[in-house]
């Protein structure tokens, strides 16, 4: 077998592939058993029908239709092994021997075109300098979690008073279209934050200044539901109206909210969490602009159609989600304020990223020659099972399946490649404090949960 490769860009090549004709023998014996094994001819056992018999049957030339898609592959795959090709998707063949002229004795020829990594100079990583935020936590840190606790803990309780922002009111609700009640537009007993603004435009102008008993109508344009887009007429009746009482901030509250027998114990608590996400914060922050500098001293060139593969793949999975939450994708632009332009040069800014990032990481984990080991893997696996909210073995059994391991080995040799980089680099904060980047924080997450009773 001969094969040449040319170069187009630095992401694709043109490989040029030349295969005698006794070289294609394995193959066409595999195609001979497999047609052997799936025809009936008198006098023959299953299996054990000779190749001259196929040939008189069918014609050699189907001999050929059935081994010529393992001859392309295996010819195919030899090709970019012995040129050391790093190919990235599936070659697009754009010339190749008739199958006709094959089974006439001819040689196989193709010519395929496929993408590949690009190749990248790795620039020097030790020394680069970044900066990051202070690690502070303020009393108004603390005071912002003591209050969404007492939030949880607080309780409904009725009053006899008009009702205002951030009161919770009981309302019965209907929406007619041209006098007519929609089908879906009749609500009662339900229970609506005031100034929440999480149901239909206008609700909450009504229901403002209303008392338990009276009633309001006004019209508003329909954001979804059978009525989406029209305009209809809604009636809102207020049959309660309530405020929510805190309790109060003392040691009684903070047994009642935790494990702790004192209001200083879970201040103190809540401190420590604080500083231990803030420190998280502050490091994630720091290897993130470490990469982004490192990003920049390199040139890294993209292969479009893998780009492009990308995007549309990613389309599809929001896709899958909006249509599960049942909203389309306009729809939710719309929510989101946001053009259908705006989102298409978000996601392609994104996915570029995130593929100049992975390239230049394996080759830095080629370059360290970094490996992963059975521990390591195992608890990437635990974690990436946890954030599909599903359990170890549930994912360990899809990843086997999908053939997804080697996916989850360069995450986690990807991972130990930015290690490398941000030990190498001088982090500091913004009160000239130096910063280790290369901490491990994760060892000290234990001590920092809180549990509520």
């Amino acid at each position: 077998m001969k094969s040449a490769v040319e170069t187009l860009n630095p992401t694709r090549v043109r490989l040029t592939v030349e295969v005698p004709s006794e070289e294609l023998k394995p193959s066409l014996d595999a195609a001979y058993k497999k047609i052997s094994q799936s025809i009936t001819v008198p006098g023959f056992r299953k299996g054990k029908i000779p190749s001259r018999i196929i040939d008189q049957r069918f014609g050699r030339e189907a001999v050929f239709v059935e081994a010529f898609d393992d001859i392309l592959s295996s010819s195919y795959g030899k090709a970019v092994e012995e040129n050391e090709l790093r190919v990235l998707g599936q070659p697009e063949v754009t010339e190749v021997t008739e199958v006709g002229e094959l089974s006439n004795g001819a040689d196989l020829k193709f010519i395929a075109e496929v993408d590949t990594r690009p190749t990248i100079e790795v620039p020097e990583y030790e020394g680069i300098e970044v900066s990051v935020d202070d690690l502070a936590v303020t009393d108004e840190d603390i005071d912002e979690q003591i209050d969404q606790l007492r939030d949880r803990f607080g309780s409904l309780k009725a009053v006899e008073r008009a009702a205002e922002k951030d009161d919770t009111v009981v309302i019965d609700l209907e929406a007619k279209v041209d006098g007519e009640v929609l089908e879906d537009g009749v609500a009662s007993g339900m229970s609506y934050v005031v100034g929440s603004d999480t149901m239909i435009d206008g609700l909450d102008e009504a229901v403002t200044g209303l008392s338990a008993g009276e009633e309001k109508a006004f019209s508003t344009e329909l954001k979804g539901g059978s009525g989406e887009g029209q305009t209809a007429d809604v009636t809102v009746k207020v049959t309660a109206v309530k405020t929510k009482e805190l309790p109060e901030l003392d040691d009684d509250f903070a047994q009642l909210a935790s494990e702790f027998d004192t209001l200083d114990e879970l201040k103190a608590d809540i401190k420590g969490r604080l500083e231990h996400t803030k420190a998280h914060d502050q490091i994630n922050d720091g290897r993130d602009k470490v990469l982004e500098k490192l990003l920049e001293l390199v040139e890294v060139p993209l292969p479009e159609k893998v780009v492009a593969e990308e995007i549309d793949q990613r389309k599809q999975q929001m896709d899958q989600q909006l249509s599960m939450m049942g909203v389309t994708l306009d729809k939710w632009l719309e929510i989101q304020g946001q053009t259908a332009e705006a989102y298409d040069a978000e996601l392609q800014d994104s996915v570029a990223k995130g593929m100049r990032v992975q390239f230049l990481l394996d080759e830095i984990v080629k370059k360290e020659q970094i490996s992963v080991n059975q521990d390591e893997l195992t608890q990437h696996l635990i974690a990436r099972a946890q954030q599909s909210g599903m359990s170890p073995d549930q994912f360990a059994q899809q990843v086997m399946q999908a053939g997804y391991v080697p996916v989850l080995v360069g995450e986690v040799a990807r991972g130990k490649a930015l290690d490398v980089i941000a030990a190498a680099a001088k982090a500091t904060d913004a009160s000239g404090n130096e910063v280790d980047l290369a901490k491990d924080l994760h060892a000290g997450d234990e001590g920092h949960e809180h549990h509520d009773h």
